[in-house]
């Protein structure tokens, strides 16, 4: 096992800031071009209560993460 290392264990708290306020832009800029609630999406809807389930949108974010490590790992090699 290898020593705390303070610098390597502060670039990975930085890298993962940095990939979650990637992913946030994306988010946002998938819901002003209108990304947001895709064809498949369950939302139900009372009088006092809404639930909305992004079941297409799951999946599509699924394929793309997916795709993304793939190339990742890919290009690491």
């Amino acid at each position: 096992m290898s020593e705390f290392e303070p610098q390597q264990f502060g670039k990975y708290i930085l890298i993962t800031g940095i990939v979650i306020s990637i992913i946030g832009g994306i988010v946002i800029l998938l819901g002003k071009i209108g990304l947001s609630q895709l064809p498949g999406d369950v939302e139900l809807e009372g009088k006092n209560w809404k639930i909305y389930f992004p079941v297409i949108s799951c999946i599509v974010i699924s394929i793309l993460l997916t795709g993304i490590l793939w190339l990742i790992r890919f290009l690491r090699k």
